[in-house]
């Protein structure tokens, strides 16, 4: 008995358990609801086993107990048999068979008040047994309520782990891949694009202020043409006889 006492305890005990309180007090909470979790199913496995031999014994003695009464009934009907015909053989005037069946009578009753008393004592064992049996029956449902709400709450918290840690690497990959730090990759290559960009556009500044240049020279290259040109066609003019002005004399 008190190996289920023992047990009917610990069922208490982890029925009883504060989870909330337990996993704020716990450094490592997920660690904590697996070994809570195989504490769990190992204590339903021995309740299980407890309740198990628990019910055998008070089936047992329930059975004993039913025989007991039979017994007692049983040994009640012969010590009455025994006494109506001690009584026959009484009134036939038949003594010494007489006394015989009421010594018999007596046996019987004495063998039914034995079987009675066995009766009684096994009662209250019986009841305690049965209260016993209902505790640990109703421990047991509490446990396996108890034990589906730590893996509901395991499952829980590793879901929101992972989470968590998708949630990291996506931040920290998010943090190193910063266009705006001017050491990045990023940056570098940006800069080198603008440089070049620069380039492209100092030689295109260049060609043009060329380009002009020519044009600027090409007209003045023109102006003088055309003063030689009318040059030469005045020297022409001054060349023919016709074009000789006369002097005074």
């Amino acid at each position: 008995m008190a190996q289920k006492q023992s047990i009917l305890g610990r069922v208490a005990q982890l029925t009883k358990a504060n989870i909330n309180s337990l996993l704020d007090r716990a450094e490592d909470p997920q660690k904590m609801l697996d070994q809570l979790v195989r504490d769990y199913t190992s204590s339903i496995a021995e309740a299980e086993e407890a309740v198990a031999q628990t019910i055998g014994n008070l089936r047992l003695a329930e059975a004993d107990h039913r025989e007991d009464v039979a017994a007692a009934k049983e040994w009640g009907a012969k010590a009455l048999a025994a006494s109506q015909k001690a009584d026959s053989l009484r009134t036939a005037g038949e003594t010494a068979q007489a006394d015989r069946f009421d010594q018999l009578a007596k046996v019987a009753l004495g063998k039914q008040i034995g079987f009675e008393q066995e009766a009684k004592d096994e009662a209250p064992a019986i009841q305690q047994q049965g209260e016993v049996v209902e505790k640990l029956k109703t421990g047991l449902v509490q446990m396996r309520g108890k034990l589906d709400e730590l893996q509901s709450k395991r499952d829980q918290l590793v879901a929101r782990a992972k989470t968590a840690e998708a949630q990291a690497k996506v931040h920290d990959a998010v943090k190193s891949i910063d266009i705006l730090d001017p050491t990045s990759e990023v940056s570098r290559f940006e800069e080198k694009v603008r440089r070049e960009e620069a380039r492209v556009a100092g030689q295109a500044e260049l060609a043009a202020s060329s380009l002009d240049a020519q044009f600027e020279e090409l007209e003045v290259d023109s102006a003088q043409l055309e003063v030689e040109a009318r040059l030469a066609e005045l020297k022409g003019q001054l060349g023919s006889p016709a074009a000789t002005p006369e002097l005074d004399s």
